[in-house]
């Protein structure tokens, strides 16, 4: 089985922060325009320091967004998302509740924490979309 390089482990989650990291730096872009941006930064960013590995990763995921984003893809794929993360949280619901029947305080207390995690998904998913 071949292993993920770690380069295009960089990229993909170079262009997964990208949304987050566009609203911080210019408030006035939004979708794949903000998208664009955020990785255009980070590749100043690499450059700056010299990172030619972390730069040619960011320059080609930079190629990918222009080549295939689209303001109404980039918002479907969030909408999948939200719902992505709604199912997780009501599925950690009922996870909780059959620990909560089962009476069993070390798995109560496991399933309030998956749930709180999903919850706070569910919120930076509904973020994201609102952007």
């Amino acid at each position: 089985m071949k292993s993920t390089s770690p380069l295009a482990l960089f990229t993909v989650c170079a262009l997964l922060a990208a949304p987050a990291l566009a609203a911080e730096e210019q408030p006035g872009l939004t979708g794949c325009a903000a998208k664009q941006q955020s990785i255009s930064a980070q590749i100043e960013q690499a450059r700056s320091h010299g990172n030619a590995e972390q730069q040619s990763g960011l320059e080609m995921a930079l190629r990918e967004v222009q080549a295939h984003c689209t303001d109404a893809s980039l918002r479907k794929e969030r909408e999948q998302k939200v719902l992505d993360a709604r199912h997780e949280v009501a599925q950690r619901k009922k996870d909780l509740d059959k620990a909560m029947k089962k009476g069993d305080a070390e798995k109560i207390n496991k399933r309030k924490d998956k749930l709180a995690e999903a919850n706070k998904e569910l919120q930076a998913a509904l973020q994201e979309l609102e952007q």
